[in-house]
């Protein structure tokens, strides 16, 4: 599994904002079908109101969300 870094745009009548999200996918059409189920659960967005600008593989020294970097890196044991 590869870690991708997907920026956009969310245009909606009432909310304007950009997003970088970054998610564990195959490909990198999997990281756009996970951000689009991912905004439009939490914040009923439709997929017409969000622009992809650019995806992109992230190594694992580059990852910055800690949670997914603790997740795909994983912890060492001790004498390591």
């Amino acid at each position: 599994m590869k870690v991708f870094r997907v920026i956009g745009k969310i245009h909606k009548p009432n909310l304007k904002s950009s997003f970088k999200k970054e998610v564990v996918a195959i490909k990198p059409e999997h990281a756009v079908e996970k951000v689009y189920a991912e905004l439009g659960s939490r914040h009923r967005v439709k997929r017409f109101h969000i622009k992809i600008m650019k995806v992109e593989e992230v190594s694992l020294e580059e990852i910055e969300n800690p949670l997914l970097k603790k997740f795909v890196v994983g912890e060492k044991k001790v004498g390591e």
